[in-house]
């Protein structure tokens, strides 16, 4: 069987899937966003994973947001962002309205293969029959489905596609070989089969779900040590001398994995007749953080009147543009609602999105000894760098609250005359 692959959705995941299929196969690179497919065409990549040389060299790789150009596809990879609703429940229209799309181009013998994470079932329970219904056809007879979960780290040049182990599932043995075929050939790293689309889907649903439980013990350790009035950056450096201790640091968990998939497991464990205390407890406590640091905030300049603050930092990690459920966002209107006058700056991130997204103006350049402190949420490598500046932006009796303890100090506050750079 020849293999023509259309990846639907191209963003993290899906670009640097497509240039990896593109080395031994045909590929449709689709997506609805025309800005985006028109500057892929450009060779330029506006979530800088896939270097402009690697769009270059992609000669079997075609982008577009025509669907016309899906129709003589027989592998579809569907990579659509899952996000949550305003109530945490699963937003499934992405991966619906892709699969209808596809349920449209397939034939007999097409393969559909899921990346997007969402809880186990979903790909057999809602796509499957979308699929059966738009295309006439017969799940495990006509057409047949897969289930390979996206491991992507934004901004980690060191853990990419081809050096994680990458899952895959099928709906039967045969599809399973056919879906290692072309992954094996498409990614230098191990592939490893699991029994079913259900042990795929759960396998990537609890990766994150346990990261973000880890990250929201750590929040309870930072907030009982600050109660405790210890430092809790030199404790936890204390703890990972100890060689099982697991090196997990408190912070603001946005983005669209950690403080998303947990609600999705959350959604199925429910649905099923258990209540997930533990994993809800953590996703609670996580998403209040800007609380708890916009406390302490607050009562570092109460008597400071009029005090102005700058944030630095909106992207949901370092070294990203993505400001997808960027918690940063939270702590701004926290702060504003104090009172405070806050401004805020990330010349990683596309402003004209934040204002779009936020109805938040970022600045484009900080102005000298103006600020009464400044906040660093997120700790972008040109910070690291430039850290003398960072002291200028401070007035007189200014400070840093350095949550990310980029100046190396083990604690959060640090005074303008502490210089320790």
């Amino acid at each position: 069987m020849k293999y023509k692959i259309a990846v639907i959705g191209l963003g993290y995941v899906g670009l640097p899937l497509s240039i990896a299929f593109n080395k031994n196969f045909d590929v449709v690179g689709y997506d609805v966003n025309k800005k985006r497919i028109k500057e892929l065409k450009r060779f330029f990549d506006n979530t800088r994973e896939v270097t402009k040389k690697n769009l270059k060299n992609a000669k079997r790789l075609v982008f577009t947001s025509n669907n016309n150009s899906l129709t003589d596809c027989n592998i579809f990879v569907i990579t659509v962002p899952t996000p949550i609703n305003k109530s945490n429940l699963p937003d499934l229209s992405n991966i619906i309205e892709a699969t209808k799309l596809v349920g449209k181009k397939i034939t007999k013998k097409s393969i559909v293969i899921y990346e997007s994470t969402t809880y186990p079932g979903c790909t057999e329970e809602i796509c499957v029959p979308i699929l059966s219904q738009k295309s006439k056809l017969i799940y495990n007879k006509d057409f047949f489905c897969g289930y390979s979960p996206e491991r992507v780290n934004p901004g980690d040049k060191k853990r990419n596609l081809n050096k994680i182990s990458k899952i895959i599932s099928g709906s039967n043995k045969e599809t399973l070989i056919n879906i290692y075929k072309i992954y094996s050939k498409s990614i230098k790293s191990k592939i490893v089969k699991v029994s079913s689309i259900k042990v795929a889907e759960g396998a990537k649903v609890i990766e994150n779900t346990q990261r973000d439980l880890n990250i929201a013990l750590m929040n309870e350790f930072s907030i009982i040590f600050k109660k405790l009035n210890i430092n809790f950056e030199e404790v936890l450096n204390a703890a990972k001398t100890k060689w099982n201790f697991i090196p997990f640091t408190p912070g603001l968990v946005g983005g669209h994995c950690i403080g998303v998939d947990p609600y999705y497991l959350a959604f199925k464990s429910k649905k099923v007749g258990h209540e997930p205390k533990l994993i809800l407890a953590g996703r609670k406590l996580n998403d209040s953080m800007h609380i708890f640091e916009g406390n302490i905030i607050f009562n570092l300049l109460k008597e400071k009147k009029k005090s102005k603050i700058l944030v630095m930092g909106l992207s949901f990690k370092e070294n990203v543009p993505d400001i997808r459920n960027s918690k940063s966002f939270d702590l701004i209107s926290y702060l504003k609602k104090k009172n405070f006058k806050v401004d805020c700056y990330d010349n990683n991130v596309d402003n004209y999105q934040v204002k779009k997204t936020y109805k938040i103006s970022p600045l484009l350049n900080i102005k000298k000894n103006n600020y009464d402190m400044v906040v660093i949420l997120v700790a972008h490598n040109n910070f690291k760098k430039n850290k003398k500046k960072i002291y200028s932006y401070l007035k007189k009796n200014g400070f840093i609250y350095d949550f990310k303890n980029i100046f190396k100090t083990n604690k959060k506050i640090i005074t303008i005359n502490e210089k320790n750079i």
